[in-house]
Parts: C-alpha cells; sequence; structure tokens
C-alpha cells in the first residue's frame, strides 16, 4: 500500500509541475467550443457517417445476440433474459453518450491530457495487480465504490498509451530515426505498460505491444530498432512454446509437474492454453479443451445460413457465449454468411479510419486515428480467430457486439475519439474550422515545431 500511496504522491507533483494553471486554461479553452454548442445543435452529429452507421449496425446487433445468448446466464443468476437486455440497452445508451460528447471535444484536447493518463494508469496498473479483484490467478479488475461496478485498467492504460504514444510520434519526426531522442522515448512507455499488465493478462499485453508496434513502423521508427523489438518478441514467443511442449505428457495427456520457476502468477494458465491449442486433438475430451469444441460445434451447427436468430443450442453449455465466444453464437444462429458480414463490417469500419488518417492534415489526430482503430478491429479479429479455433484461448471481447461492461464503454470512448477526428477533417474539407479550432491546432503545431528544434 505504501508503494501505490507514494507513487501517487510522485504523480501528483508531477502534475502539479507539468500543469500549472496555464495549462488548465488552455484545456477550458479547447473545450469551450464543443460544449459551447452541445445546447444548440444536440441531435446532430459531426464526423464520417459511415463510421456512425457501422457503429450503430453493431450495437443494435448487440441487443439480439445478447438477448439471445445470455439463457443460461440468466438461469445461473436466477434472472430473467429481459433483465440482461436492459442492462445491455442501457450500456449502449451511455457507450452513445460518450461517443457523442467525445467526438464533439476537439481532438487536440487529447493531445494535452495523454501525459496525464498514461501517468494515471502506471499506479492504477500497480494498485490492480496488488488488491484487484482476483480471477484465475489473475487479478485485472479493480471495484469502484459507491456505484459498485468493476472496471479492467489495462483498458485505461491502453488508451491513455495510444494518445501519448500518438502524442510522441507526432512531436519526434525529425529525430525519429535517432536511438536516444527518437526511439527511446516512444518504446519506454509501450515496456512500462505492457511489462505492467502480461502478470494478470498476457493477451491484452501482446495486442497493446503489437499496435504499439504497427503504430511505430507507420511512424517511420528506424526498421533496425523495430527488427531488435520484434527478435525479442520473437524470442519469447518460442520461449512459451518450446516450454509448452517440454511440459506436457503425451502419453497421459496433460501437463507435467511444473517446477517452481514455472508455477508463478499466470504460468502455467498460459502453457495450458498452449499445450492445449497444439495438442486438441488428444484432448478432446478434457475439462481444458470444453470452450473450444463447444464453440466448434456451434460453429458446425450453423453451416451456411445458421439455424436463425434466438434458436442457438449451444448457448446453454458454451461458458462466457455473451462476450468471449458470442462470435461462436453469430454464425451458429446467422451461418458462416453471417460471421462474414460481421467481419467485413469491422473491416470496413477499418477502411474508413484508415480514410481518415489519410486525410487528417496533423500528424497527432492521424496517428490516434490508426492507433484506436487498429487496436479494436486488432480485436475484433483476435476474438474471431480463437472462436474459430485457429489462436488458443485469450479471454478478448468482440468489440461493441460483446455484452456490455466498462470494456464497451472505453471502446466507444475510443469510437468517439476517432470521431472527432473526423469531425476536424470534414470541417477542414468544407473550409469550416471554428477560428477557436484553427488556434488551436496552430498552437499545437507551434508546439511540436519549437520541440523539434
Amino acid at each position: 500500500m505504501k508503494i501505490v500511496a507514494n507513487s501517487l504522491n510522485k504523480l501528483c507533483a508531477t502534475f502539479e509541475h507539468l500543469y500549472m494553471q496555464e495549462q488548465v486554461n488552455q484545456i477550458k479553452t479547447m473545450l469551450s467550443p464543443a460544449l459551447s454548442g452541445i445546447g444548440k445543435d444536440v441531435l446532430k452529429t459531426k464526423g464520417d457517417k459511415v463510421i456512425w452507421g457501422l457503429v450503430v449496425l453493431l450495437t443494435l446487433a448487440s441487443l439480439v445476440l445478447v438477448y439471445s445468448s445470455t439463457g443460461s446466464l440468466a438461469y445461473r443468476m436466477s434472472k430473467s433474459n429481459e433483465s440482461y437486455l436492459f442492462k445491455q440497452f442501457a450500456f449502449i445508451v451511455l457507450g452513445f453518450v460518450i461517443i457523442y460528447f467525445a467526438h464533439r471535444i476537439n481532438y487536440t484536447v487529447y493531445s494535452r491530457i495523454a501525459l496525464i493518463l498514461f501517468l494515471i494508469s502506471i499506479p492504477l496498473l500497480i494498485y490492480t495487480l496488488l488488491f484487484g479483484v482476483q480471477l484465475n490467478a489473475g487479478t485485472r479488475w479493480i471495484k469502484l465504490p459507491v456505484i459498485n461496478m468493476t472496471f479492467q485498467t489495462s483498458d485505461l492504460a491502453k488508451l491513455g498509451l495510444f494518445m501519448y504514444l500518438s502524442r510522441m510520434l507526432s512531436r519526434k519526426q525529425k529525430v525519429i530515426k535517432d536511438l536516444k531522442k527518437g526511439f527511446l522515448p516512444i518504446i519506454i512507455p509501450v515496456l512500462i505498460i505492457c511489462g505492467l499488465v502480461v502478470p494478470a493478462n498476457l493477451s491484452t499485453a501482446i495486442l497493446i505491444g503489437g499496435t504499439s508496434f504497427i503504430l511505430m513502423f507507420i511512424g517511420r521508427a528506424n526498421i533496425k530498432h523495430l527488427g531488435v523489438v520484434m527478435g525479442i518478441g520473437t524470442i519469447l514467443a518460442v520461449l512459451l512454446l518450446f516450454l509448452a511442449v517440454a511440459t506436457y505428457d503425451k502419453q497421459k495427456e496433460e501437463m507435467k509437474d511444473l517446477p517452481a520457476v514455472l508455477s508463478w502468477g499466470r504460468v502455467p494458465t498460459w502453457l495450458s492454453r498452449v499445450q492445449t491449442q497444439i495438442y486438441s486433438e488428444g484432448q478432446k475430451n478434457s475439462d481444458k479443451a470444453y470452450q473450444i469444441n463447444q464453440a466448434k460445434i456451434a460453429i458446425a451447427k450453423g453451416g451456411w445460413l445458421g439455424l436463425g436468430p434466438g434458436y442457438s443450442e449451444q448457448r446453454n453449455f458454451l461458458p462466457h457465449s455473451y462476450s468471449d465466444f458470442i462470435y461462436a453464437i453469430i454464425i451458429e444462429e446467422y451461418g458462416l454468411l453471417g460471421g462474414a458480414v460481421v467481419l467485413f463490417i469491422y473491416l470496413w469500419f477499418l477502411f474508413r479510419c484508415i480514410r481518415v488518417f489519410k486525410k487528417c492534415p496533423f500528424a497527432f489526430g492521424a496517428f490516434l486515428a490508426l492507433a484506436l482503430s487498429f487496436t479494436l478491429v486488432i480485436q475484433a479479429m483476435t476474438n474471431m480467430a480463437v472462436n474459430v479455433g485457429i489462436f488458443p484461448n485469450t479471454g478478448v471481447t468482440l468489440p461493441l457486439l460483446s455484452m456490455g461492461g466498462s470494456s464497451f464503454l472505453f471502446t466507444c470512448m475510443s469510437i468517439g475519439i476517432i470521431l472527432s477526428v473526423a469531425r476536424n477533417v470534414e470541417q477542414q474539407e468544407g473550409g469550416q474550422v471554428p477560428i477557436e479550432e484553427k488556434a488551436l491546432t496552430e498552437t499545437v503545431d507551434e508546439e511540436n515545431e519549437n520541440e523539434h528544434r
């Protein structure tokens, strides 16, 4: 507890040093144009209309899917399916409120608060590891007082990191090839966040690291430096694969007794999931392969056109059919055709975000839109790959389609920020950028130039 308290004290001192009253006034100035216009045109939305449409389509589909897939959960919790339907509807309403307010704010504000969110996420991750809600030997959540709701701190850390990474990449473009001035200030924050996330959630750390790597590559980081990072990551992946094979007893079709050094934390879980993926044929009747087997049965039953909405049979046998394995339920009810449509929607979403990236005149907004869109789509692809048996079980949800929670709200926040960048691009193209926003953008541009000098 002392470690967390000392970290928070240092964090407050850092804020006081970095963000004096002048910085606070600048943030207020940035927020005022967005907040002042809310009362006038509250029903008017800006930004890419296709992205808005795709988000609405996915959230409406989530209502049907959650209602269909929560039967067994409702039975276990002695609740009705309708209660989860209304809960999902409430999350959707709250999510769209977050999207609306986030997209009304000038995206340059997120550059200002990037360092704050990044620094806040570090002690939060430490606190989560030490005192968070424990599940399966991992602590990923902390419980919020009063509202009694848990949220995954890695979601906040991911958002803060990508904001900060986008800010640093936009500011370091002239020295991006230099190891000390360009690469280290960018890679160190990534290593800090991934290092704090890994003990409780390896899959999320890999997704964060992979997205950061793609963003650094697009941001023109030195190929040699990126090659070293990729080499280290490959060595660690091969080491995990080697340990999984070495600690598996093929005759008994189970994991051998692990030495003490490999029994720490969630290492046995990582090895078990890799072994289940490699030796799935020999573990057909084991409890470890139960989820994957039930997902495969759901996909097989779905065929090309599916059993129809609400007619899923495996929802009663598949654990977490409303979250981690909701894609298997989609295929069972709507067939491979329905699964392909969902895949196409996420790819279309990525395409529209890349379009925003290409049109954005300023580096920070371009990097930010790309980072947030990549992390959402990569998460979706990972979830689908797990459901169809390509990847080991990771525990990541399907963005906007899985049952609502804190992850759903952070996803909405990310989409709102992407739409904020798209709104600015739309106004730039139409020559309708308000005077306040032009001044703010010029200020950020001047700061970038001063830092380069």
